[in-house]
């Protein structure tokens, strides 16, 4: 080979050497800045919020990444502060109503100014009110046919640890039948008064928000939505309407197929994640294919936050002022990014019992105690499958079994009646409504091996302990 040959050759190797490390150390880079921001607003948020000891956590819910990760709580400032290879730092900061926000392209002054109204649950007293309302014990008989043996062996199971490789980590359940509970446990550590996020199953109380905004006349979701980043008319984005954006059918690019850098963590540690996911491009046409995507969420929050009006304190009370308080939600705190938007798709935190009020709301369709909470036939909508789904599994926000007769052999719950469906979220997080059967039942817990829960058979197995 000729000289000059050879220092082309060699030119070429090192510049492509040089283009790997770069892309190789900027990516690096981008992985630690993401982690370490989740890290600091999971600690600073199961601290404040959970009231959980930061041990506990960093052992049982973080152990596995903060081997690179530097983790220190304030207890006085509440905040958390990560710092990876003391290079990368991140700061969450907790406020009172709000929950854990973590710190992008604003300062903690800046952060903390954005609060000037009084979050705290309303009327105070509220807990004294017999069950649903509040946590006393009320007048009503325990419905008969129901095998309390039977669920005590059924939570037995749903809180053992048979498989040392597989680990369920079940934290809490609640069962509740004919509006009443009639099985509930917690694990150590963890009890009736202990907010636990909900991951996913936040996005079926945006589900809520949004039905509430209907019922008010303030939203259309048959209409194109209002989102700056698609004002343009030729941009084909301006025509997705508010029911494309519940059923996951908008066509927008969000990837979270590749872990562990995707949209998901790289949106979580943005500064505004209703804009990252905006500015996603179309890939496919409206309408035409369905994909799970927690950026569609968040854009679908700040669409809320422009229909409410007002000023941020406005946004900020609107979830407790029109559904928390209005079902004896009082535990229950969705948490915003940096920019003043609802991280409508993960961040919500409530106990298990107010979870469980949720979905007795839902169960009632949309009634609560002779007040109609949800437009009439909301219900209906959010539960009927999306024709864009391949099993028909998932509604408008929530996920269902209405098609599940036609999926035995493909569908998740095919030993559930046809009408149930659910809010899921991540970890095994899952709230379960049956109107055929009275049911509710809330799981939440730390599973992160799927093989190890099995939310069907869990369910199936309290039905026949029921009437």
């Amino acid at each position: 080979m000729k000289p000059l040959y050879k220092k082309i050759l060699w030119a070429i190797f090192t510049l492509i050497a040089v283009a790997l490390f770069g892309y190789c150390d900027y990516y690096l880079w981008k992985l630690l800045f993401a982690g370490a921001g989740i890290e600091a607003k999971m600690l600073c948020s199961s601290v404040f919020i959970s009231n959980r000891t930061p041990e506990s956590v960093l052992s049982e819910d973080l152990h596995h990444r903060v081997n690179y990760i530097r983790l220190e709580v304030n207890a006085v400032k509440r905040s958390v502060t990560a710092t990876a290879f003391g290079i990368i730092k991140r700061h969450a900061v907790f406020r009172e109503g709000l929950g854990s926000t973590l710190l992008a392209d604003i300062t903690e002054d800046e952060l903390r100014s954005q609060v000037t109204v009084d979050l705290r649950p309303k009327p105070s007293k509220s807990r004294l009110l017999t069950w649903p309302a509040g946590d006393a014990k009320p007048d009503r008989e325990t419905p008969a046919g129901i095998n309390d043996k039977k669920l005590k062996s059924i939570l037995d199971k749903a809180f053992s640890e048979p498989d040392p490789k597989l680990h369920r980590r079940t934290r809490a359940v609640v069962v509740v039948y004919d509006c009443l509970i009639v099985a509930e446990r917690y694990a150590p550590g963890f009890t009736a008064d202990t907010p636990l996020l909900g991951y996913g199953m936040t996005k079926s109380v945006m589900n809520a928000l949004v039905g509430i905004l209907v019922k008010e006349g303030k939203l259309d979701i048959m209409q194109p939505v209002s989102v700056p980043e698609w004002n343009n008319p030729n941009d084909p984005r301006s025509a997705i309407t508010l029911d494309q954006l519940l059923r996951m059918s908008s066509g927008l690019e969000f990837d979270d197929s590749n872990p562990p850098l995707t949209d998901s963590v790289i949106m979580f540690g943005s500064a505004d994640m209703a804009a990252y996911a905006a500015n996603k491009p179309l890939i496919t046409q409206p309408d035409t294919e369905w994909s799970n995507s927690n950026g569609t969420t968040n854009i679908i929050s700040r669409i809320l936050r422009e229909k409410i009006g007002g000023d941020t304190a406005d946004y900020f009370t609107f979830p407790r002022n029109s559904l928390f308080d209005r079902i004896g939600m009082r535990s229950a705190v969705i948490e915003p990014d940096a920019a003043g938007n609802y991280v409508g798709s993960t961040y919500m935190y409530a106990t298990a019992r107010d979870w469980a009020r949720f979905g007795i709301l839902y169960l009632q369709d949309g009634i609560w105690e002779s007040e109609r909470i949800l437009p009439e036939r909301w219900v209906e909508y959010s539960v009927t499958p999306t024709p864009t789904d391949p099993l028909g599994e998932y509604g408008a926000h929530f996920w269902t079994n209405a098609s599940g007769i036609k999926n035995r052999e493909k569908g998740q719950w095919p030993n559930l009646p046809s009408d149930a469906f659910f809010a899921l979220g991540h970890d095994g997080q899952s709230l379960t409504v049956i109107p055929s059967r009275k049911l509710v039942v809330v799981r939440l817990g730390l599973t992160q091996d799927p093989e190890s829960w099995n939310l069907d058979s869990f369910i199936a197995d309290i039905l026949d302990a029921l009437p």
